[in-house]
């Protein structure tokens, strides 16, 4: 790749590119910035991500306030981006603290109008820039041309990936985070293969990085961004061969389609960023309670969906990974997994709605299941919860989406870094506990049990876990003594401490049923 200083664009370039209709707010003295790369991101910090000349597009998620725009600005600048462009589908215009911190820090910021994609600039700054790259050698030429002329021309990955196999001279595919093939040049590794490629990927220090393995030969991984920065939401370029091997054409014509393939993908989330407009709109009517049946099917009509339709809801969540991980990885998990798919988010929760046949949807839902354990070990310190509704018709999505929010509810109190529980999996009575609100689930079970966990911890005794084992027996003596391991004797004395210290009697189904209740609404 040529350095920032060698390339021929500058932000006064894409400023006088006039289908872009870029408005300069400030910055106007910096307009010769070399731009080495376009990249976007809604990270509150994506400085990780960026290593200088990049003109930065964002769509301003990342703002709750007037002091992100100081964080954000600041740690673009300390990554010596070449400016900033801003869309305004979010707030109507950019905000004054924006442009403010902007002029501050020396970024020169552009906005961009609500009709221009953001796709649309990735894709004209991508094509120069890729012919930029090229240095005149005839060979190298014609490899560039070949490419370039392709994504222009509207090619899918499928033909870009066989142009760039014959480039390099060596099988290339692109994966998804979950091990799904997205396209290929030829037959696809195994799954298994598949899964360690991923995790090299999910884990590795810095790309590109070759993998080699002793049953297979060595690969390499190029990285794909997508929107967000996050790796466990971006695509991935596997090359046959070792990078080091390489002559210096094979480099540049492997790098070229790992930045062309970028561009296809930013021109798919395009398209389902369109999809999803009339789902949004939706999902925040039902979990407010504002949605009636003619508004559903109306709005499920406008998404493509009829009301016998079979749907499939889930609902995900993530802990700790920064904004917006929800949302990016839960639609990389139901990529391609169903019909249609719609996504959308109330607040850090997301949401997708998958339509087919019942049959393809019970395949969708196990094969998500297993790209769940796949993406794992990309989480790092994060936590990650799904809900899963059952099937059902696309008219009764309402009771759908409320099915899948309480199943993820009840997947936050397993334990491990991920979690999937379905609504099938759960007891009638699990599934009512989860609408229970967390301040009064904590009340209930402290009111009951809070006695037992202070004697417990006081006295270093099992009194709680003796209640448990006592209500999974059905209060049989025998069954939970054996269990336990202790003399009958020995239970009925813990037994009678349990009730005095409870107040209640543990021969009555009414009590038993408080205390079990307890226990399930119990966050340990």
């Amino acid at each position: 790749m040529k350095s920032v200083e060698a390339t021929r664009m500058r932000l006064r370039t894409v400023l006088a590119v006039s289908e872009l209709k870029l408005v300069l707010l400030t910055g106007g003295e910096h307009l010769d910035r070399p731009v080495r790369w376009v990249y976007t991101t809604d990270q509150r910090d994506p400085s990780r991500y960026l290593s200088g000349g990049e003109l930065v597009l964002t769509g301003m998620v990342w703002r709750r306030g007037p002091a992100d725009a100081e964080a954000f600005v600041s740690a673009i600048a300390a990554a010596g981006v070449a400016g900033l462009a801003a869309g305004d589908a979010e707030f109507g215009s950019v905000p004054v603290d924006l442009i403010e911190a902007c002029a501050r820090h020396g970024v020169p910021l552009f906005e961009v109008p609500i009709d221009v994609s953001f796709a649309t600039i990735t894709e004209r700054i991508v094509l120069t820039l890729a012919n930029d790259r090229s240095d005149g050698a005839a060979l190298a030429l014609d490899r560039h041309r070949r490419l370039v002329e392709a994504v222009a021309d509207g090619a899918g990955l499928t033909t870009l990936l066989e142009l760039g196999s014959t480039g390099i001279g060596a099988h290339c595919w692109v994966l998804s985070p979950t091990g799904r093939v997205v396209a290929g040049s030829s037959r696809p590794p195994s799954p298994a293969r598949r899964e360690l490629l991923v995790r090299q990927f999910l884990q590795a220090d810095r790309l590109p990085r070759t993998v080699r393995h002793r049953d297979s030969s060595p690969c390499t991984l190029l990285p794909v961004p997508g929107r967000g920065g996050q790796r466990m939401a971006s695509w991935f370029l596997v090359v046959d061969g070792d990078q080091e091997q390489w002559d210096a054409g094979q480099r540049e014509v492997a790098g070229e389609l790992a930045t062309l393939v970028s561009l296809d993908r930013t021109r798919l989330e395009e398209r389902r960023r369109v999809e999803n407009r009339a789902f949004a709109p939706l999902l925040h009517a039902i979990t407010a309670g504002r949605a009636g049946p003619g508004e559903i099917e109306s709005r499920l009509a406008a998404a493509g969906l009829a009301p016998g339709d079979p749907v499939c809801v889930l609902f995900a969540a993530t802990v700790g990974g920064g904004p917006g991980l929800a949302a990016l990885v839960l639609g990389e998990l139901a990529a391609e997994r169903a019909n249609r798919v719609l996504l959308g988010t109330i607040g850090e929760q997301a949401c997708a709605v998958l339509s087919g046949s019942a049959e393809k949807l019970t395949v969708a839902l196990r094969e998500l299941r297993a790209a769940v354990e796949i993406v794992e070990p990309g989480l790092g310190s994060a936590r990650l919860v799904i809900g899963i509704s059952g099937i059902t018709g696309a008219a009764g999505l309402a009771g759908a989406v409320e099915e899948a929010r309480h199943a993820r509810t009840l997947a936050e109190h397993r334990d491990g870094r991920t979690a999937v529980v379905a609504a099938e999996e759960i007891a009638s009575h699990l599934l009512l506990l989860a609408t229970v609100p967390e301040e009064l689930r904590r009340s209930f079970a402290d009111r009951l049990l809070g006695s037992l966990r202070a004697y417990d911890a006081e006295h270093g005794s099992d009194l709680l876990a003796t209640l448990r084992v006592f209500l999974e027996c059905s209060g049989s003596p025998t069954k939970t003594a054996a269990k336990l391991h202790v003399h009958v004797n020995t239970l009925r004395y813990r037994i009678a401490r349990i009730e005095e210290l409870t107040g209640r009697d543990l021969g009555s189904f009414p009590d038993r049923v408080d205390l079990y209740l307890g226990l399930n609404l119990s966050p340990g």
